[in-house]
């Protein structure tokens, strides 16, 4: 009740629904694609009836999380803002690396979380400020711990172009185009290179690719 004052009090915004799990947030956003009317011209995208989705990460059920990765699976074009109350690193990272544009924590103020909702919608990323400076803290920590693990394990000049552009957000089809090979070519030297460096994820290539100064 407390997110719903806050989002009607704004003359820009209005709550599309509410949900008090992950379950019933799932359901809900099916029903409303379904209410929403088709495009008149049939070659027209789709407008998503919802332009950012604020999920609490503690919920019953399906947690924050799961729910995130299902979100991005079903509907990627939501952009997803996750509210929490854990300060704690892992629960950023494991929100970011789901899929979540955006973290805040719930004893931010609410103009906070009106800035929040604006940057996410906008197609920005948004991480809370009281989690910035130890954010900083922990990526230079494993920007100098990272150039160590893999100063014995070089990648040739097309793997590394090949991760590079992964990182910055490029399809694999759009990478076989820039560098003029196949897409069988590029997700061999993705995956050799993932082999390499010891990395396991998508948040592992992105935490690299800071320490390496490519993004």
């Amino acid at each position: 009740m407390g997110l719903k004052a806050i989002i009607d009090a704004q003359p820009d915004m209005q709550l599309a629904g509410y949900a008090t799990n992950g379950g019933e947030t799932l359901r809900q956003i099916g029903q409303l694609f379904k209410k929403q009317e088709a495009p008149k011209d049939p070659g027209a995208r789709s407008v998503s009836p919802i332009d950012v989705l604020i999920l609490d990460i503690s919920m019953p059920g399906l947690n924050g999380r799961e729910t995130t990765k299902q979100i991005r699976g079903l509907w990627p074009q939501i952009p997803i803002l996750a509210l929490s109350m854990h300060e704690d690193m892992s629960y950023l990272r494991s929100l970011i690396d789901a899929g979540a544009a955006g973290y805040i924590l719930k004893r931010s103020a609410a103009d906070e979380l009106v800035r929040a909702v604006r940057v996410v919608a906008a197609g920005g990323r948004y991480i809370d400020p009281a989690l910035s400076e130890t954010l900083a803290q922990a990526l230079t920590r494993e920007k100098a711990s990272l150039r160590g693990e893999v100063s014995g394990a070089p990648l040739s000049e097309r793997e590394e172009a090949v991760m590079r552009l992964t990182a910055q957000g490029y399809a694999n089809k759009e990478i076989a185009v820039q560098l003029r090979v196949s897409i069988k070519t590029v997700e061999t030297y993705k995956a050799r290179s993932m082999e390499k460096l010891g990395l396991d994820s998508r948040a592992d290539l992105m935490r690299h690719a800071v320490a390496q100064d490519w993004l």
